[in-house]
């Protein structure tokens, strides 16, 4: 096939054109990104990709792109751990938030309800680190940021609670009056 371009023309192909496009576009999403996760989408059909984008959050984002144009999107950044699992049909689960269980959910619910255990995630990068299949479990049991703030709050408020129940205790034994003593019996007269 023949392109009619002038010669020394510094306009790429229309296909390197498209493709640093979907490259720039998946940088994008990059860029606001806390877990970038890999799912193995072989056989997925339309209506069951539609299912799946309907329940995530709207801080997750699923979207189908060539591993080739993944690849070249995380060259050089923190994502570059993803390279390894960036073979086969995957499905890219962009998680904008660092509230990671409640993104994970609605894709482990979606595989019980169609039963597609084998469609399971590939791996994920979440702060540069690499998780790979069997690490999917650390990541779901994370709490989320209001656990955590609760676990907090709750251990820097229980030695205040301790303070002052014990300041408490100490002022209701003041507030007492002492105990009236009570006189010592007479002693027995002898008869």
């Amino acid at each position: 096939m023949t392109t009619v371009r002038a010669v020394g023309s510094t306009l790429p192909s229309i296909r390197v054109a498209t493709e640093l496009a979907r490259q720039e576009v998946l940088r994008r999403e990059l860029a606001e990104c806390q877990l970038l996760a890999g799912i193995w989408c072989h056989g997925f059909t339309v209506a069951q990709l539609r299912s799946i984008r309907a329940t995530l959050p709207p801080v997750a984002r699923l979207v189908v792109a060539k591993n080739s144009d993944v690849a070249a999107a995380v060259a050089g950044t923190r994502w570059e751990a993803v390279r390894p699992f960036a073979r086969g049909m995957n499905a890219w689960l962009f998680v904008r938030s660092d509230e990671i269980p409640p993104a994970l959910r609605p894709y482990r619910d979606f595989q019980k309800e169609w039963k597609l255990q084998l469609n399971d995630f590939t791996g994920a990068v979440f702060e540069g680190r690499f998780y790979g299949p069997d690490d999917f479990a650390q990541l779901e049991a994370m709490p989320t940021r209001v656990q955590s703030y609760q676990y907090l709050l709750g251990c820097l408020q229980m030695p205040a609670v301790s303070v002052l129940a014990a300041l408490r205790a100490r002022q209701e034994a003041m507030a007492q009056p002492p105990p009236a003593e009570e006189p010592a019996p007479a002693p027995a007269a002898d008869k």
